[in-house]
């Protein structure tokens, strides 16, 4: 039988080996702590950049979709914008951050009268969007302005239209169903092509966000006032013929609410 002494070298080669690879591991750990650290400073560095690119195209796809109409509008007289100096100069207003200020700043005082709303409550509105649904901040601009007008002009709550839109498409103004629903409130288009001349019509028209919002409202609209009630008109909007819409209405109903209180915006009655 060996003695301690014979057994000392195995101890100490083990002991060996296992700093080894101790020092080995630890090395290791520093270089992917390293490459981290240089990964997240990239990140750090470019990720403004990226938010304004992403903001840039944005709005650009935005602008190149907007029907003609409400450019000419737009350039002849800047209502939407309520600034007096524009609209007694009559000056073009080309380019992107044009269109997105005369279209999508804020509400006329008109459509905000009528709903209750203050611009404070609407650009927490426009807040609560851009966060919950990843749309830049600056594009909710449109979308939230053309829901205040289209329910102005219809009679419709906004918060109701930017309700459904959030159910419908999450805000994404290129989704399609299988069915052929298009857009941000996910219109038929193959059943409403005609509502969709005022436009311009043609192929991809459902995709443009402002001729989206204002058709859909329109068919919005005509169910609420064919069933009567807001919560039939949910129903006939997303095609329920029998006494249950598969929890539809209640789910827009559950994010118009939130929507109302993430902003503080009033809630109109139906």
């Amino acid at each position: 039988m060996p003695d301690a002494s014979d057994m000392t070298p195995a101890w100490r080669r083990l002991a060996t080996s296992a700093h080894h690879h101790l020092s080995e591991l630890v090395r290791t750990c520093a270089v992917y702590l390293g490459i981290a650290m240089l990964v997240a400073a990239g990140i750090i560095v470019a990720l403004p950049s990226l938010r304004g690119q992403a903001v840039q195209v944005h709005s650009a796809l935005l602008t190149a979709m907007a029907p003609d109409a409400v450019l000419a509008q737009a350039d002849a007289n800047n209502d939407l914008t309520g600034d007096p100096s524009a609209r007694a100069s009559g000056a073009a207003m080309p380019g992107v951050r044009n269109f997105l200020s005369a279209i999508g700043t804020a509400p006329p005082a008109k459509a905000l009268s009528a709903t209750g709303a203050s611009r404070e409550q609407v650009e927490a509105l426009r807040g609560y969007i851009s966060r919950k649904y990843r749309v830049a901040y600056e594009a909710t601009g449109v979308l939230v302005n053309t829901a205040y007008l289209v329910g102005h002009d219809l009679e419709l709550d906004p918060i109701l239209l930017l309700a459904v839109i959030a159910i419908e498409s999450r805000y994404n103004p290129f989704a399609e169903s299988h069915v052929g629903a298009q857009g941000l409130m996910q219109v038929m288009t193959s059943v409403h092509q005609e509502k969709f001349e005022q436009f311009g019509g043609g192929d991809g028209v459902a995709l443009n966000p402002v001729a989206n919002i204002r058709v859909g409202g329109q068919i919005l609209r005509d169910c609420i006032k064919r069933r009567g009630s807001m919560q039939g008109g949910l129903a006939c909007y997303v095609g329920a013929t029998g006494p249950s819409d598969g929890g539809y209405g209640a789910k827009v109903q559950a994010e118009r609410r939130r929507l109302a209180l993430a902003a503080g915006v009033p809630l109109r009655r139906e």
